[in-house]
Parts: structure tokens; sequence; C-alpha cells
């Protein structure tokens, strides 16, 4: 910390002990204490405003009307407050509108004076007194409260409600406009954070002041940082592009700092935050990654009026899916899900959002527990509900978990697929859209080979699926997703504990779930049948920078031989099981076409007769019983293209096929 910056903190510290016995003091006082130091310094103000009005029109101060009389007329726009509640509300709770009413009260004191004065006129009152007296009356409590209203505030707001003041963390507020000033109400009271200052882009705004902080030009950022001891930044700025966003970020690299940030205005429209709720800064903004607005009619086409089912309805993607699917106002929604705690907890959810939603509340969305095994249930459900949507996301989806235990993954992710899809054709659905992944491209695991099988399936089943419509979307990981490293690195983080990656060199293309969700829903609407689509993810992106990036975001240096005394870790524990170093999203170099979503690409995938998979699946159940691993790791090898089983440590760089003809 420097010189200057100590120099600051002890001020703060001087300032915040003596406005905090003031602020003890007053607000200690019972209500009717308070109420009567108001009355008292009304009447005072009243008084003293009364003489001024009669000494302005005679234009010098003398003895125009005894003290006594004097007294009198002050105390009855006083007590006619008193009537009307305006004492009742102190100081705290004044606003805008009480002085209304006090505005309506005092054009009725007028006009009656005027009509006394008229016909029994008083000695030493002009008739223009009562009207300037109630005019500087009027300023007087306007301002007063507004004062006293403003010093409670910033008092309270100061007090450390700590045992120390370094238990507080130095805020600095990015945006002076309408939600920095509602962030810094909302925070005044706060036990956590204490707001040192603004920081806009508007150059006019450089040195001006907000409730008392001041406003710096956002050239000084760093600068500022350093002198004033700044902890967090919040970015009050709703409306802000993530390019933007990204820019702030960048100019802060060499600094370990917070950085939070308030909702986005689409948000706090839909009701999910308030304008004072902050969050934790989007991992996307710190990737190389721009969205593309989604196309409304696509978005429709497939859902709007129509009942859809939705399978893995409680998962990281099915439950967004189903999000994304109720707000595009279908008759129904059915969840079906295997997890009965998963399923409970996404139904709730979309009740919830029923409740206050009115445009939702006609939808019927039912929970089903099922596993998507069981072909006749699913006939049954499909019947019974009228689906003409499908999109089926159950799945076994942990590398590890799936490669240790291969004939559940295999049965769940491949036969679970045919099932579904077997029965969607069967009761007549007119689309079925499959949830895949990048890992079922030359995949070195089971449940890779697992994905790739189940699109086989859809591929095969396509050809004889009358009026169904299949198609399958692939996509990387998105981020928060259960197990995806973005959640498991913030709790390490927040741990204080190392954070672990597999291998410095290892490489994942990343989405958010909203995102992905919603080009699903747009890709199954361009399929005309047996299409693999394939979302751009973007670059891909190394681990071991997304961890330092987190770890930066949070406030902390990474550990390491350069900097010993970091304080995060980045341990390297080796790849598991299965696990590639890059992923991939196509099989072939050239076989992608464009779609007409510059997101959305088309694969042309190599594909295998119905019988030949069908052949299979009816020996797995057999096989299954005597865990005969090498037979069904042999019929890997022989469908699915590039299997390869185990690790890819020993798989070269060179092998890594990139979509640089995508985006």
């Amino acid at each position: 910390m420097s010189i200057e910056s100590a120099s600051y903190q002890n001020d703060q510290r001087t300032n915040i002990k003596g406005s905090q016995r003031i602020a003890d003091y007053l607000l200690a006082l019972s209500r009717s204490n308070k109420r009567a130091v108001l009355l008292l310094a009304d009447f005072i103000m009243s008084v003293v405003c009364l003489y001024f009005a009669i000494a302005v029109r005679y234009g010098y101060l003398g003895n125009h009307i005894s003290p006594v009389a004097l007294c009198l007329y002050a105390v009855l726009p006083v007590i006619g407050l008193y009537a009307i509640g305006f004492y009742k509300g102190v100081a705290r709770s004044f606003f805008d509108g009480v002085m209304g009413s006090v505005l309506q009260l005092f054009f009725v004191l007028i006009v009656i004076a005027q009509v006394v004065l008229y016909f029994h006129p008083v000695s030493g009152m002009p008739r223009a007194v009562p009207m300037l007296y109630l005019f500087l009356f009027f300023i007087w409590l306007w301002n007063s409260r507004l004062t006293i209203r403003e010093i409670l505030a910033r008092l309270q707001g100061q007090r450390p409600q700590r045992r120390h003041m370094n238990d507080y963390d130095n805020v600095l507020i990015y945006g002076a406009g309408e939600a920095g000033k509602e962030l810094l109400e909302g925070l005044r009271n706060s036990y956590k954070y204490h707001v040192v200052a603004y920081i806009d882009d508007d150059a006019q705004l450089t040195d001006a002041y907000i409730l008392g902080k001041r406003i710096y030009n956002a050239d000084v950022l760093v600068e500022i940082v350093s002198k004033l001891d700044i902890a967090q930044i919040f970015l009050a700025m709703p409306s802000i592009s993530r390019v933007r966003k990204r820019e702030i970020i960048d100019k802060l690299s060499d600094i370990s700092i917070k950085i939070k940030e308030l909702p986005s205005l689409a948000e706090i429209v839909d009701g999910k935050v308030t304008i004072s709720s902050m969050r934790k800064i989007d991992i996307l903004d710190v990737l190389d990654r721009q969205t593309v607005e989604p196309d409304a009619r696509l978005l429709q086409k497939n859902i709007t009026g129509k009942c859809v089912l939705v399978t893995g309805a409680g998962g990281s993607i099915g439950s967004e899916l189903c999000r994304q699917v109720i707000k595009n106002e279908p008759n129904c929604l059915i969840l079906y899900e295997l997890s009965e705690f998963a399923l409970y907890s996404i139904h709730q959810e979309l009740i919830a959002l029923q409740a206050t939603h009115s445009r939702y509340q006609e939808i019927e969305i039912v929970a089903v527990i099922g596993n998507v095994t069981n072909e006749d249930n699913l006939l049954r459900i499909f019947k019974q509900y009228q689906i003409k949507t499908v999109y089926h996301a159950a799945a076994y989806k942990h590398v590890p978990l799936v490669e240790h235990n291969p004939f559940e993954g295999v049965i769940n992710n491949t036969k679970g697929t045919y099932h579904c899809a077997r029965a969607a054709i069967a009761a007549n659905v007119e689309t079925f859209v499959l949830i895949s992944t990048d890992k079922a491209v030359r995949p070195t695991n089971v449940m890779g080979a697992t994905k790739r099988l189940a699109e086989l399936v859809c591929q095969g089943l396509s050809n004889t699926s009358g009026s169904t419509c299949i198609s399958m979307v692939r996509f990387g990981n998105v981020l928060g997703s259960s197990g995806s490293v973005v959640p498991v690195f913030t709790k390490q983080i927040e741990a204080g504990r190392p954070i672990t990656v597999t291998h410095p060199d290892v490489t994942r293309y990343f989405m958010t779930i909203p995102e992905a969700s919603n080009l699903v829903i747009q890709a199954g609407a361009m399929a005309t049948g047996g299409e693999v689509f394939v979302l751009n993810m973007g670059e891909p992106v190394k681990i071991v920078d997304l961890a330092r990036r987190m770890i930066h975001l949070s406030g902390h240096d990474t550990k390491d031989a350069e900097n010993p005394n970091g304080d995060i870790e980045i341990v390297f524990t080796g790849l598991r099981a299965g696990e590639k170093l890059y992923e991939e999203l196509i099989i072939g170099e050239d076989n992608v076409e464009p779609t007409d979503h510059p997101l959305i690409m088309q694969a042309m995938e190599h594909s295998f007769p119905l019988d030949d998979i069908e052949a299979i699946l009816f020996e797995l159940n057999n096989r299954a019983k005597k865990h005969d691993v090498i037979w069904l790791k042999a019929q890997f090898k022989y469908f699915v293209v590039g299997y390869q089983e185990g690790s890819t440590s020993e798989v070269s760089k060179s092998k890594k096929i990139l979509i640089e003809n995508i985006g």
C-alpha cells in the first residue's frame, strides 16, 4: 500500500469514527423524541420565516407585530402539518409525494388568510405576507428534510458494522448512471462493502460528485485502484456490450482485483434479478467469443402452440431447454426425467415462473418420472399428450464415470436413444432432436463412443421415420453445467485450494448453457431429416489459461515459480481415463457445410444401415450380463470412426482437426 493510500485510509477511519458517534446518537433517539425535535425546529423556523416575510414586505426590520401574535400565527401551519401526518415518517421516509400534500395544505392556508385579511385586516400584517411566508417555510421544509435524510443515510452507511475497518472491501463503482446511483443506495448499509468513488467513461462527469462520491475518468482507472486501495470493482452498466466489458477487464489484467457486475437489462426485465443484485463477472466475457441474437422464427417453429417433451429435463442442458421452451409458449411441456430430485427442482422452478408471468399460465406442465430405455412408457406418454416435438437430452455424460461403467453408459446413451426415437416414430411425433457432443468425434472414451453410436441410431432411423424428422445437434462443453471446469474451479478458489488441471496443453470449446440450448432449438427447426448439426463453438480455450483468468477475476494471484508468494496454485494431475487433449467437432476435414444460421453448420457424416446397428443393440443386454467389455469395445472400433481406447496422451497435436472454415 502506498503512503498516499495509507494516509487516505487513516483520514477515512477518523471521519468514520466521528460520524459514527453522531449517527449512533441520532438513530438511538426514540421516534417520539425525533418527532419532538423536528416539531420544535419547524416552529422556530416558522417564526423566523414569518418575521422575515413581514420585514421584506415593509423593506426593513422592525416591530410590526407583537411577539405573541407572531408565535400564534407561526404555529398554525405546524399544527396543520401535524394534522395531515407530515411528522409520522420523521425524516428517513420523506419523499416528494409528502411535499405535494404540504403544498395543498399551504394553498388552503393562503386562501383562508387572504379571506380573513380582506374582511378583518390584522394590524401589522399586509396581505402579501401569508404567501411570501409560506413560500419561505415550504423551502425550509423541503431542504431540511432532504438534508436530514441525506446526512442520516450517509452516517448510517459509513458506520463500521464490523470490529475493524479492514474487514471492509473498498469498492469502486464503474458507471455513474442511474444503475450506479441505485447501487450506491443499496450498498449504504452494507456490512461488507465501502463505496469509495465512481469511474465513468463520460469525460463531462469527471470530478463531479454523486451523494458525496467523486467521479473519476476511465483513463485513470488503474491509478485510482492503486491510490484508493480498491479491493473490488462493481460494473453498474446493465446495457454494456461484451466487447466494452472485455476492454475494461483487459485494462485490469495486471492487477489482482475482484470484478462483479449488475445483471443485464434483459434479465432485469424478465424479473430474474433486481437492479441491486450483484454477481461475479461472466467468465464468457474473458473468452474470445461473440454471440448472435436468436432467430425468433426458428425458436417458435417447433414449440409455439405445440406439445413438447424434454428427456433428461432435470439436467444442465435439459433444464435450460425447458426454460427456453416455456418462453416460446407451447400448449404443454412434459418433463421426462429419471432423477426424482432433479425432476422436482425443475418442475417447481417452472411452476414459480408461471406464477409470475401471466402469459405462461395457460401452459400445462407435467412432470413424469421415467427411463428412456422404457419404450412402452415413452410411447404411452407421446400418445397421451399428443407430443409434436421431442428434445432428447437424457444421457450419462461424465467421461470417467462412464469409462468405469461402460455397459450402463451404452444402454442409457445409445439404446435409450434408440427406444426414444422409435417411440417418437410410432407416435407420429413431428420433430425429434438428439443432443450430442463433440466427444463423439474420434472418441478415446466410452462416453464419446456411446454418443456417436446414438447419432448412428438416429441416422439409421431417419431413413425409416416416415413423418418424424430426426436430427442431431453436436456441441462442446457448456459453461456452468454439472461437472464442468468452471464450477469446479470456482469452488476450489473459494476454498483457497489449488486448482487441479489435468494437463497444461488440454483445450476445450466453450459455450453458455442458454446459448447452446436456443441454438439446439433453432437447429432442430432447420432440419429436414438425418442431419448432424454442429454448433460453432468459437476458438478452443486452454484450460490452464481459463484457470489463471478465474484466479485473477477472483482478486487473487497465481502461485507459481515466478510468483512463489501467490495465493492459488495450479496443480497438474494428468489426463483421466479416456480424456483427450483436444476436442473436435467434425470427423473429416472437409465434410461440413454452412446453413442459414451463422453459428450452425451441417456435418456430412458417414452412417450405417439400421439393421447393423440394431444387431448390436439386441445383443447388448446379454453381453452386459457377462460384462463383456472386450466385445463392446470391438463394436466401438468397427462402428465409430477414429475410436481409440484409452487416454490421448499418445494422440499427437498433429491429429487435431479444427473447423477453421467455420465462422
